[in-house]
């Protein structure tokens, strides 16, 4: 997939430091560590690698996983869907449809949501705007 935003490997671990492992080499942080797990203000969750909108707060719910939960994107086109089968597993890894990052998986157990989806989101892949 062509992205909007693109930049070398070196670009991108010089820009991003810490957060380059989850966003761009797809690790994933420890549950219950995130700044933005917690996060109670209205607003919007961007992309912490180049700004895009991704979530809305008002989607965001306590999925008890210890990671942001949200049970939507802004829009559809806001991330792009991959299958992922690492780890002996087959699970649908989520990442910026602008700039290809990393930013957690979607699962269908989001139970008591509107959609019954949950997209588990790194906190260090995620930055927040206040409203």
């Amino acid at each position: 997939m062509g992205y909007t935003v693109t930049k070398t490997e070196d670009e991108w671990r010089k820009e991003l430091g810490p957060k380059y492992k989850i966003l761009r080499e797809a690790a994933t942080e420890r549950p219950w560590s995130g700044a933005l797990l917690d996060e109670k203000r209205e607003g919007v969750y961007t992309c912490g690698a180049c700004g895009n909108e991704l979530f809305k707060s008002g989607a965001k719910f306590d999925s008890g996983s210890g990671w942001p939960s949200f049970f939507e994107s802004v829009n559809p086109d806001a991330v792009q869907l991959k299958t992922d089968r690492a780890m002996g597993m087959t699970r649908t890894e989520v990442l910026c449809a602008n700039c290809g990052s990393h930013l957690g998986h979607l699962f269908d157990d989001g139970y008591g949501t509107p959609t019954g989806d949950r997209y588990c989101m790194n906190s260090l892949s995620l930055d927040f705007k206040p409203e």
